[in-house]
């Protein structure tokens, strides 16, 4: 068996997590036909599909989502072999593995990023970018130090430090009669189009939004899936949906035409932790996780500190 070329395998992951050959092209900085190109070659060697695909979209097939899993192991341990040999000719450098996902909030990975440990002061923070689930079996599995993921429930192979508790964001057309209202309860919600995020995003999220709703007995006229806040804004100007989104990607598309409104269902909240493997022996781990709660929990008290004193 011959083994698939490492680049290769790149390009399948990347369009694995985007499911558009277009948004994975320009990730990987290449154009479309050439990313077909990769991917037919990929599945040639393989000897079965990865994808099922049809002009710009992509699925992934049941031997696909088998194969992706395995292909992030083999690329993460493979950088890291990189990694690890370069640190052996340039000196004792001391990495930390940090996993994170395009949903998470900017500001959250530029806190932890500008992290400085005393004890280890050649400590560089090589990110990796992921879905919330995947992220938590690489802590588990080793491959990443430290990850931050969202809606993962804790099993006895993590422990976590909640570093941000929001509500979700109703984005909707400005026109959309709920625009009237400060905050969206999920009883207005009912009988109209949702869009959720691809339940291959975040799974947990996914389930307990259903979950949820169902409990309550509120139930949409259909739902559509996205799987970046643009593609939601979209659907939603289309369909005159309502788009459930975590602050973040709310405020990115929070402009031409769409307004957002938090949700106010306090069994729905975003909430992100910085988790790491439960039997960590890691000093430097055990650090830098210490240092990102001292840090975190300073910048939330300047921030309260800021906020105007309401009667």
């Amino acid at each position: 068996m011959v083994l698939p070329d490492i680049r290769l395998l790149q390009a399948a992951i990347v369009l694995a997590e985007e499911l558009h050959f277009s948004r994975a092209a320009e990730r990987l900085n290449m154009s479309q036909p050439t990313l077909s190109k990769q991917i037919f070659r990929l599945e040639q060697s393989l000897g079965f599909h990865i994808f099922e695909h049809s002009h710009q979209a992509a699925e992934l097939t049941p031997a696909g989502q088998v194969f992706i899993a395995e292909a992030r192991e083999v690329v993460l341990h493979a950088e890291r072999a990189i990694l690890s040999a370069r640190a052996v000719i340039d000196g004792p450098t001391e990495i930390l593995n940090l996993g994170k996902s395009s949903y998470n909030d900017p500001f959250l990975i530029s806190v932890l990023t500008s992290i400085q440990l005393p004890l280890f002061p050649a400590m560089k923070i090589k990110l990796w970018s992921n879905y919330s689930k995947e992220l938590a079996q690489q802590v588990i599995a080793g491959t990443l130090d430290v990850a931050l993921v969202t809606g993962v429930p804790l099993k006895g192979k993590l422990s976590a430090l909640e570093i941000a508790n929001h509500p979700y964001y109703v984005a909707m057309r400005t026109g959309d009669e709920l625009a009237a209202y400060r905050e969206v309860r999920l009883s207005q919600m009912a009988r109209r189009l949702w869009v959720l995020f691809g339940p291959h995003i975040n799974p947990y999220h996914y389930d307990h939004i259903l979950a949820v709703t169902s409990e309550k007995e509120i139930y949409p006229s259909d739902i559509y899936h996205f799987t970046s806040p643009e593609e939601a804004s979209a659907l939603v100007r289309e369909h005159h949906g309502l788009a459930f989104l975590p602050r973040t990607g709310a405020w990115r598309i929070a402009r031409d035409g769409i307004t957002i409104r938090p949700l106010a269902e306090d069994r729905l909240r975003v909430i992100t932790s910085l988790a790491v493997r439960a039997d960590n022996k890691s000093r430097l781990v055990t650090e830098f996780v210490k240092a990102a709660g001292r840090k975190l929990g300073e910048v939330g008290q300047r921030a309260q500190r800021r906020l105007p004193l309401t009667g």
